[in-house]
């Protein structure tokens, strides 16, 4: 009789070669034995060695959110928000990559478009846009969802939050990607930084120009009179510029994006759910928020110590590398209940780490949960059935997991 095969593909490693750091993971979808791992063994890892130089992962809920509401000890200034570090001389500092005071000041002058009384007066055109994009939809008929449902809908809704020109929307995705993109990736965009450095001081100078002629109009309720009017802001050096621009694109864009397209691969991955929730519409906001923590559209966050601490049991010096894994930690069974299970009914379904915690919360989080409760209603009310036909091409990055396309099928 033959011995059992371990399948675990972390068996053979020792903890200090837990580099979870590889984009090969995230684009295999093969992450989750290794997020075990470390939450069972070692929820706060030491790595000495890794493409990005040595840091520490942090896996578990409780951890993670220690370093979130300790902004002060765990600084997003020093180092910036991903485990690779930035160039200094391409560096692109935006209110993300600040620590208070600056960060709360430039952070003001863009939440009010995010407000609440704002998304009620944009629900009827979202809908509007949603309900056009969706009729539009082929039956019977193989197509991608990701160009013509998930990028076309947040490619919209990007172009109204910056009063863009609606001709040239797609700038703004090719901005986004290019900002986001692995450079090592074989199908980037650009393949170094400096010409990512390049194509972003374009945007810089493209959006300038609408910057400029807001400055000299009075305000409206767009990103670039915001930034334009506002005390923080209004006077920026260009890197600053480019890092704002790319950081409210992104934003605006790839969290929503992926998990319009990572809801739908769900609900086909877990058809018990897809049928609750078609039995019971109601359930619609509950589901967005499971879409958001099972998707995990941004895979970690780092920080940098300003001082020596203690974490997890661990002593951490000041100036060390600290990656929180946001997909491991919405994945730790002591926080969250069957956390391999898409359940779109929880007791407290906005109990994840999607957006962050504390002061750099994702400032469009309302906008990004408006716009999945409104795609899912109307295609609820539409169609019995759109089923993902074959497996989604996910894209090259340990930041963004985002999906490139994704095959599907609407029966007629």
């Amino acid at each position: 009789m033959n011995a059992p095969v371990n399948t675990d593909p972390t068996a053979s490693l020792r903890l200090d070669q837990f580099d979870v750091s590889d984009p090969g993971l995230y684009q295999s979808d093969s992450w989750r034995p290794y997020f075990e791992r470390l939450r069972r063994e070692a929820p706060v890892n030491y790595v000495p060695d890794s493409p990005y130089g040595p840091y520490w992962a942090v896996s578990k809920y409780k951890d993670i959110m220690h370093c979130e509401v300790h902004h002060e000890v765990f600084s997003n200034e020093i180092g910036g928000i991903q485990i690779e570090d930035q160039p200094k001389d391409l560096a692109r500092p935006s209110f993300i990559r600040m620590d208070p005071p600056k960060h709360d000041e430039q952070r003001k002058v863009a939440s009010p478009i995010v407000a609440p009384a704002n998304l009620a007066n944009m629900e009827p055109l979202i809908r509007e846009r949603t309900a056009m994009v969706l009729d539009a939809l082929p039956r019977g008929v193989e197509f991608d969802w990701v160009p013509e449902v998930s990028i076309k809908l947040t490619t919209m809704m990007l172009a109204t939050l910056f009063d863009f020109p609606f001709e040239e929307r797609a700038k703004l995705t090719y901005w986004s990607d290019i900002a986001i993109c692995n450079v090592n990736a074989p199908d980037a965009p650009v393949h170094s930084e400096q010409e990512r450095f390049d194509v972003l001081k374009g945007m810089a100078e493209y959006m300038g120009q609408l910057f400029n002629e807001r400055r000299d109009a009075p305000p409206t309720f767009d990103l670039l009179s915001m930034l334009a009017h506002g005390a923080a802001t209004r006077d920026m050096p260009l890197k600053e510029f480019m890092g704002n621009l790319a950081l409210l694109i992104v934003g605006g864009n790839d969290t929503t994006r992926n998990s319009m397209s990572g809801g739908l691969l769900a609900l086909n991955q877990f058809p018990d759910q897809y049928a609750k929730l078609q039995a019971n519409p109601g359930l619609v906001e509950s589901t967005v928020s499971e879409i958001i923590r099972w998707q995990t559209p941004v895979i970690h966050m780092r920080r940098t110590t300003s001082q020596d601490t203690e974490l997890g049991g661990k002593q951490i010096k000041a100036g060390e590398k600290v990656v929180m894994w946001y997909i491991s930690g919405n994945r730790d069974p002591e926080a969250i209940d069957d956390p391999d299970g898409f359940v779109i009914d929880r007791a407290r379904p906005r109990q994840h780490l999607s957006f962050g915690f504390g002061i750099h919360r994702c400032v469009g989080n309302r906008l990004a949960e408006l716009q999945l409760k409104i795609l899912w209603q109307e295609i609820l009310a539409r169609f019995p059935k759109i089923e993902v036909t074959g497996q989604p091409e996910r894209i090259y990055s340990n930041f963004i997991r985002g999906i490139k396309s994704m095959p599907v099928r609407i029966p007629v």
